[in-house]
């Protein structure tokens, strides 16, 4: 092993040099990038999945279709909410990422279990909303927090692949649940053990590396002065306490709040609207390629973040957005087939995509140091997105129909879309900043 040191480079950032990944993993670090995509691919059924359940759920004796998605809702509070404390608790050493992982699998399980056996809503709302949830929490805050850490020098391209499968994951799922209604039971039960599995095994293997970690190449210092990774890095490092007082967060969370609402309100509410007009199996395809189109986006994106900027990506990105909900819901009224499966694919696009950005403007404007917990602080927000795209959107359904809350759906997200055109890197004048 080589000799341990710490090099700064003018930013202040600090880097841990002189320990390879196969001298810490006993593997390539590559691993670590499979280990939490197969993690997450497995812990996102939950939430993509969820939406083709929701119409044999509602038809269930005693049970409305307001409640159903309600839970998904507190299901998304729960997960969101675990962001931050995972990773404070983490940083300190309290929370290893074995033990995360093996607690989140155990509750992801238990979460889809009740889905298929559950009796009562409130059943619902304990297994699947609370325990399922706060496990898929446990699983995401590690998984990315495994490569922030790992891939300091690429981490936009690899949190795209990881982010990407917690996605396009549920495909499989959201077809066989749509094809085969009366197996859900079975069909859940088959899924949790899956899940359990495959949660474990990534428990047994991921670990994360010393803080401050990185590879042998690039050398650090030369890499922070390389425009091409480091179009606009971050003015000085911001703890969890400072970024709450800092503006650009205000506006950051708002803009993750209202893409969070248009997103799960496409996933509560797509299913059962298009299935109504155009039939279950038209409606699953729509739920699937929206999965599929968040997923392989989350992966472009990631790719191309670094090359056109963050902020351009993410307001092209929330555009496309706001314009599928118009599509979807013209298409779904008219019986337009190709109209609703573009609309499901562009609403993948749009905002399903903006959580890769995220991780990386969370870095780009607050820095290294504290980047899992700021984005645990950032990420939090889609517990209030929840509130407003499920339990909001529920209250708009009933009292003027699918057009109206397909309509707000489209403002909301070209509103973030607007607003995201003003978020300024803190410390420098925004005109002093590069177009982006």
């Amino acid at each position: 092993m080589s000799e341990v040191r710490e090099l700064r480079d003018v930013y202040g950032r600090r880097y841990r040099v002189g320990e390879s990944d196969r001298e810490l993993l006993g593997r390539p670090r590559a691993w670590v990038t499979w280990l939490a995509a197969a993690a997450m691919l497995a812990a996102g059924v939950q939430q993509y999945g969820f939406g083709a359940l929701v119409p044999a759920l509602s038809r269930t004796p005693g049970w409305t279709f307001g409640g159903v998605v309600l839970s998904l809702a507190v299901w998304a509070l729960c997960q969101a909410g675990t962001a931050f404390p995972a990773a404070w608790l983490r940083e300190r050493r309290l929370l290893p990422a074995p033990a995360a992982m093996a607690a989140g699998a155990v509750l992801c399980a238990a979460g889809l279990v009740t889905l298929g056996h559950a009796s009562s809503l409130l059943t619902v709302f304990l297994g699947y909303s609370v325990l399922g949830g706060l496990g898929t929490g446990l699983v995401y805050a590690t998984c990315v927090g495994a490569v922030l850490a790992w891939f300091p020098d690429r981490t936009a391209a690899t949190t795209g692949i990881v982010s990407g499968a917690f996605a396009y994951g549920s495909v499989p799922f959201v077809v066989l649940a749509a094809g085969l209604p009366a197996a859900r039971p079975v069909l859940l039960d088959v899924t949790a053990a899956v899940v359990l599995v495959v949660l474990a095994a990534c428990a047994a293997l991921l670990r994360y590396p010393p803080r401050h970690w990185w590879p042998a190449t690039p050398e650090p210092r030369t890499w922070a002065l390389d425009k091409a990774h480091n179009r606009r890095p971050a003015l000085r490092h911001y703890r969890p306490a400072e970024l709450l007082r800092c503006r650009t967060t205000l506006a950051l969370y708002l803009v993750v709040v209202l893409t969070a609402a248009v997103l799960l309100f496409d996933l509560a509410y797509l299913a059962t609207f298009a299935a109504g007009r155009s039939g279950p199996g038209l409606a699953a395809a729509a739920l699937a390629l929206l999965a599929a189109a968040t997923g392989s986006g989350r992966v472009l994106v990631g790719r191309l973040a670094d090359r056109l900027g963050r902020p351009r990506i993410l307001r092209s990105a929330l555009l496309a957005g706001g314009v599928a909900q118009f599509v979807l819901f013209f298409s779904g009224e008219h019986r337009q087939a190709v109209g609703l499966l573009l609309g499901g694919t562009l609403a993948g696009l749009g905002n399903g995509c903006c959580y890769t950005l995220l991780v990386g403007l969370v870095r780009e404007y607050f820095g290294e140091e504290s980047a899992a917990q700021n984005f645990g602080v950032l990420y939090s927000a889609k517990a209030a997105g929840a509130a407003v795209g499920i339990g909001l959107a529920a209250l708009v359904v009933t009292s003027h129909g699918f057009l109206g809350a397909f309509a707000a759906a489209g403002v909301l997200s070209l509103a973030a879309a607007v607003l995201s055109g003003r978020l300024t890197q803190p410390g420098r004048p925004e005109s002093l900043l590069p177009a982006a």
